[in-house]
């Protein structure tokens, strides 16, 4: 597997073709939520249409595939067959869009994610056992409660404290080192009491 790095990259008016209209598109274009979708499938789910800005029922044939590439910025491989999902990366590739296959073997590959008010967390193999992410996710849900999310809104409140107030961008980033691990505030937070907090951390800005 060649080397990988994790991104986050901004919808914008960035196109995602999606090859397939099936379970397994349809839970790829709930990941890009925010990109144009565009489904090319013989077949497509209610629910599948219901979230695709375009659709185009067509046999997924190399010709096909080679037209509807065409302006994407990710193409994601998600039919049911190993052998056209395979058609799909390589066309793709040669093409230079990056790709997504449902079968393995693309440039890019699609984390589980555990998104919160104020923040998200992804979690990846990078393509070497695809049942380990959900798992993690599965046991660190639990743990990312509601504190962490009020953490965010004292830490985005006392910021622009911070950043008006220390010249230094050590001494800034000390700072919010010392509010993110005091356990009084996160005593504070997780007993819901989110303004104490901010008034606990601005006077640590204020020291």
């Amino acid at each position: 597997m060649p080397a990988m790095a994790p991104l986050y990259v901004s919808a914008g008016d960035r196109l995602v073709t999606v090859f397939g209209g099936g379970n397994v598109a349809l839970r790829k274009i709930r990941h890009f939520d925010g990109f144009r979708i565009r489904v090319v499938s013989l077949k497509v789910l209610p629910e599948v249409e219901e979230e695709a800005d375009e659709v185009i029922l067509c046999e997924i044939a190399p010709a096909t595939v080679r037209k509807y590439l065409e302006g994407a910025f990710i193409a994601v491989a998600a039919t049911d067959s190993k052998q056209i999902n395979a058609m799909i990366r390589d066309t793709a590739m040669e093409q230079g869009v990056l790709v997504n296959s449902a079968h393995g073997g693309g440039d890019v590959l699609i984390p589980s994610v555990i998104r919160r008010r104020n923040y998200s967390v992804c979690i990846s193999s990078e393509g070497r056992v695809p049942a380990f992410p959900p798992y993690v996710a599965e046991v660190l849900d639990p743990v990312l409660d509601e504190s962490f999310d009020s953490m965010m809104d004292v830490m985005s409140y006392v910021r622009p404290l911070v950043m008006g107030s220390i010249p230094e961008q050590r001494d800034r980033a000390e700072v919010l080192r010392r509010i993110l691990h005091d356990d009084r505030i996160w005593e504070r937070l997780r007993a819901g009491d989110v303004e104490s907090a901010k008034a606990m951390a601005e006077g640590m800005v204020k020291e």
